[in-house]
């Protein structure tokens, strides 16, 4: 069995993954839960650890010995990769959720971390969507060579964004290059922003985040023989934890390498650095200083008040 320790209960992601994972069958479970919170109480924990037997610890380094593979799963991209030590030190691989990192400065680090062998795993779900796998599964010559790709997503700026910005980049096919902000609009209270992607390949993309409400996720993309739209918004939890057990079992998998998924989030930062610095001017990665980053701890703080008090209620 595939033990995994999780960090953090704060996000809705443990509950569901391991309820995903009973319903497919997979040997691997949440044996231990490390009982880091910014909001959820002893009762919660209690609650989860009865309902999938797990082991509740007050630190991280006190299951790295005993789990095969740590989910860190901190609302606050700023603390994932300290949390992810313990494991990393031990040599034990790491999913880190999304989105992995969130500034240039980590970005740097996660680099650094996985050229020293470190394993660690991660990405939106969302890449991992049953109406994507059946576009990308269609032969080139059948969709046409991908011109330029559409994506929208509700909740939030980056935290819900980074879902549609990593499936645009499944699509795409190639690391994005630079980035930026297009324009908001808000109707009825109802705002949108929306930003312009280059790719590397000569793709080119959009994508509007519903910052105010939750909205399914959307895409349209334009070949050269058609246009195809899709909500990719199907089994994506089980096809992403399956290749996390293929990984562990079989050490191989189509998840996502470490470069693709944070090039991903340095693109969003390009998008806020030309939002919010140079009135709407593309930005490139290689223009980001080592200060740009979202702050993870503003978004820490909201989410704390305005997450669902009810999850682990039955």
């Amino acid at each position: 069995m595939v033990k995994i320790g999780g960090v953090s209960i704060d996000v809705s992601h443990p509950r569901a993954f391991s309820d995903v994972i009973n319903e497919l069958g997979l040997d691997m479970r949440y044996t231990h839960i490390c009982k880091k919170s910014i909001f959820r109480t002893a009762e919660d924990f209690e609650w989860f650890q009865s309902k999938y037997d797990a082991k509740g610890v007050s630190a991280p380094e006190e299951m790295a010995d005993e789990i095969d593979i740590a989910f860190i799963q901190a609302c606050n991209w700023e603390k994932h990769l300290d949390l992810a030590m313990p494991f990393i030190n031990k040599g034990k691989p790491v999913f880190i959720d999304k989105p992995i990192v969130g500034s240039v400065k980590d970005a740097k680090r996660i680099r650094e971390l996985v050229a020293n062998g470190a394993k660690i795993y991660g990405a939106s779900a969302i890449r991992h969507a049953k109406e994507l796998r059946e576009f990308l599964a269609l032969p080139e010559s059948e969709r046409g060579k991908v011109i330029t790709v559409y994506g929208v997503s509700g909740c939030n700026e980056f935290d819900y964004g980074i879902h549609i910005v990593e499936a645009m980049s499944e699509v795409a096919g190639a690391k994005a290059v630079s980035n930026k902000y297009v324009g908001t609009n808000e109707v009825d209270g109802v705002k949108c922003e929306s930003y312009a992607i280059r790719y590397e390949n000569g793709v080119t993309g959009m994508y509007t985040t519903q910052v105010t409400k939750w909205a399914p996720f959307s895409m349209t993309v334009v070949t050269t023989t058609g246009v195809y739209s899709f909500a990719p918004n199907s089994d994506f939890y089980a096809n992403m934890l399956t290749e996390v057990y293929n990984q562990m079992t079989k050490g191989e998998s189509r998840l996502a390498d470490i470069e693709t998924i944070v090039n991903c989030c340095e693109i969003m930062i390009c998008g806020k650095k030309s939002r919010d610095e140079l009135g709407g001017n593309e930005v490139a990665i290689d223009e980001l200083e080592e200060k740009d980053g979202f702050d993870g701890y503003s978004f820490e703080a909201k989410y704390a008040m305005t997450a669902n008090p009810n999850v682990f209620k039955g």
